[in-house]
């Protein structure tokens, strides 16, 4: 799909990966971006950068189900149609089994149950349409993992799991699916844990960080290329593919091998909230 003339949802675009793929649509000829966060004002900030009559800002907590129909509506009752749902707002928060179920469960929501609350508001359109796209931000640890916090590794394998299952049961009806997987990239996650004096993510050699931190656009250049190639993984950092196929090739050897690299950054004393071994 090119992005030309398209109308084009972005949530968590207010910001860092979101924010960089409205400001590439837009240069691709996007008729029109709207830019969903949970903080209307950064999202009416990049609005009012793209310029009148081309991008709307919604403030939208995209864990609620009814404000996620509720902006599919608003967005085609304005605009006829929606292209392409880039379903992308994500957190992270550190730690491991400690977490409260709390925890467990907002992230659940943000980063799992966001993205089937899209698919189920925008899918009837596009299959009747015969046209569409769903593209969605997992990570990196969706197909490998993240150490240093158990939900954000469960939910964002989820995420990708749940972008298979869209792609095979509605490409025959013209939706086309892709998957978002990149590592570090300076965004406010990981500005928040550049900011915590534990972060692994934010030292040279850290787990995220260690084969570089991207900036938004080559993330936002990475889905356009993506999509106008309609591939399935966008990796903007190309080693995960690598890293992928080891971990398929032999998952024994790829678990002995992350166990080392956490010895190699936390040593003894264990993963950073790791409280079953302190």
């Amino acid at each position: 799909m090119e992005l030309r003339d398209r109308i084009v949802v972005v949530t968590g675009g207010g910001s860092g990966i979101g924010e960089g793929f409205a400001r590439r649509a837009i240069a691709e000829g996007a008729r029109h971006v709207v830019l969903a966060d949970l903080h209307e004002s950064e999202a009416q900030r990049v609005a009012n950068d793209l310029g009148a009559g081309r991008a709307t800002a919604v403030g939208v907590d995209v864990a609620d189900e009814p404000a996620v129909r509720d902006l599919v509506a608003r967005t085609v009752a304005d605009h006829d149609r929606i292209d392409l749902f880039f379903s992308n707002a994500g957190y992270g928060k550190r730690g491991g089994l400690e977490l409260a179920n709390a925890d467990f469960q907002r992230m659940w929501e943000v980063h799992v149950m966001a993205h089937v609350y899209a698919a189920r508001a925008v899918l009837p359109a596009m299959i009747e349409r015969g046209e569409g796209y769903l593209l969605s931000t997992a990570s990196a640890a969706g197909l490998l993992t993240q150490m240093d916090s158990v939900i954000y590794a469960i939910t964002k394998h989820a995420a990708v799991a749940l972008a298979e299952w869209l792609s095979i049961n509605h490409h025959h009806q013209g939706v086309r699916v892709s998957v978002l997987c990149p590592q570090a990239v300076a965004t406010n996650i990981f500005a928040s844990v550049a900011n915590d004096g534990r972060a692994d993510d934010a030292r040279p050699g850290g787990q995220a960080g260690s084969d570089g931190v991207l900036q938004p656009a080559d993330v936002a250049e990475a889905c356009v290329e993506a999509v106008r190639n309609e591939r399935f993984w966008v990796l903007p950092h190309p080693e995960v593919a690598i890293y992928a196929r080891r971990k398929a090739a032999d998952v024994d050897r790829w678990l002995a091998g992350m166990r080392r690299y956490g010895q190699k950054l936390w040593g003894d004393s264990g993963l950073p909230g790791d409280w079953l071994t302190q």
